[in-house]
């Protein structure tokens, strides 16, 4: 396996900017995941490396050598790619084997590599079978065999299960870290969906408008938002976002907007941060809006609200709550048990409240 490493890395088609200055290390044997949403620049990152691309401006080195005008055939790179790319005339194992049989690789070798990748993906019932004679499921397996055949430095998926649905995307998902717990290979993994992000990644890289906003695992990209965009792209309900200002009341920090006036615990904020009369906005997920018995259990300082929708979601619950103009989104084990228009006493978890700063957008403390 190897390392990969972007420094300043431009891509633009005419005047338009795909991806500006990126610098990220990937390292040996690593998982990562680059997340975003479409258009943020991630597969033009992905096939620059794979030599899919032309370069702009920038280096990409692959085991500390530098591969931008090197050809895809000698990197040592194996892409699986969204729509699978398998050719329908092959069965296969001869899809498998493809790019050995064109390295005119021995058949013994051929036929040995072609058995262990089968074996790993379940594929052996069904090397004598056309594309067309599989599901999706099957047919992305043969793809990623295709992959383990050639014995890559590196393994490239490009949205891999896209085009599956969200049974086969789990069950794909399960194979694919078994996969890397088995090969134990260095992994670059493209999606715009944070579950897989989230499910898979060792790290996780997260693009927008072809800059990446935050590198990091997937619990500290998830608690610890670097800007509002990550906030607001990582978490399923999205983060809850209210805009007001920060003051300093007794020496203690207050956050007030339209809605709410609420007291700030000194370890939210770092002391040298400059908070008094800073135009900020508060973030809080869904599952730290604590209602009910929750909020009297765990809260001293309570609020209320108006419960608007309900959103029964089998072991859980999504509560749309409305104070004044403000809205929020509640997550809470399943019967809540409350009718819309109803009041619902709630506050929110100091712990995991997140500030930034309004005009940069950056996280605060």
């Amino acid at each position: 396996m190897a390392e990969v490493r972007f420094s300043k890395v431009t891509k633009k088609f005419n005047e338009n900017v795909i991806l500006n200055g990126v610098d990220a290390e990937i390292r040996d044997h690593e998982f990562v995941v680059i997340v975003g949403p479409s258009g943020c620049g991630k597969t033009t990152l992905l096939r620059m490396l794979a030599g899919l691309e032309e370069i702009t401006s920038g280096e990409i080195y692959i085991d500390n050598v530098l591969v931008n005008n090197m050809h895809p055939s000698k990197r040592q790179i194996a892409m699986v790619f969204q729509d699978y790319a398998l050719y329908p005339h092959m069965t296969v194992a001869e899809n498998m084997s493809f790019a050995l049989r064109l390295r005119k690789a021995p058949k013994a070798e051929i036929d040995q590599r072609v058995t262990e990748a089968a074996n790993i993906l379940q594929l052996t019932k069904l090397l004598g079978r056309m594309p067309k004679q599989l599901s999706g499921g099957q047919r992305q397996r043969v793809a990623i065999g295709r992959a383990i055949v050639r014995k890559p430095k590196v393994f490239l998926f490009d949205e891999p299960l896209s085009n599956l649905d969200a049974k086969l995307r789990e069950e794909m998902r399960v194979e694919i870290a078994k996969l890397y717990q088995r090969l134990n290979a260095t992994i670059i993994y493209v999606t715009h969906d944070q579950v897989e992000a989230m499910t898979l990644a060792g790290r996780i890289v997260v693009m927008n408008r072809g800059i990446i906003q935050q590198v990091g695992s997937p619990i500290e990209v998830y608690r610890k938002p670097a800007n509002l965009f990550v906030a607001g792209f990582i978490g399923s309900p999205t983060m809850n976002f209210i805009s007001g200002r920060l003051s300093m009341a007794d020496g203690k920090a207050v956050f007030q907007s339209e809605d709410l006036s609420i007291g700030v615990p000194g370890f939210v904020l770092h002391e040298s941060e400059a908070v008094d009369g800073r135009e900020v906005v508060l973030g809080v997920r869904p599952d730290d809006v604590l209602v009910g018995g929750k909020a009297s259990e765990h809260c001293s300082e309570k609020l209320q609200a108006v419960l608007e929708v309900s959103e029964l979601l089998g072991h859980r619950e999504n509560l749309y709550l409305k104070i004044g103009q403000t809205r929020l989104v509640a997550m809470v084990e399943a019967f809540f048990n409350q009718a819309p228009g109803s009041a619902v006493p709630f506050c929110l978890n100091y712990t995991n409240m997140h500030f930034f700063d309004k005009i940069t957008e950056k996280r605060i403390g």
